[in-house]
């Protein structure tokens, strides 16, 4: 799977975490929207999606740009994210 890395989300709004897979090839905003859809449908619509929504580096609280791409950031296979 060259085309998808395996990172932890931590979700601070809900006090979940969740192992998820993630396309390299997309942008983190995509990647937030994806994601917080997938959150919201798994909760019931607990978790509330809105356009703040950002990820964070659990590790050394970077925040990651919407624009990026993922390939061309540090998330590889194990790392640690947030969600808020």
């Amino acid at each position: 799977m060259n085309n998808k890395v395996l990172i932890e989300l931590r979700v601070p709004d809900i006090d979940k975490v969740y192992n998820v897979f993630i396309p390299v090839n997309k942008k983190i905003g995509n990647i937030i929207i994806l994601l917080s859809k997938a959150i919201q449908e798994e909760t019931n619509n607990i978790f509330k999606v809105h356009n703040n929504l950002l990820l964070y580096n659990s590790i050394d609280g970077r925040r990651y740009r919407i624009n990026d791409i993922v390939r061309k950031t540090d998330i590889r296979n194990g790392t640690k994210l947030v969600l808020m």
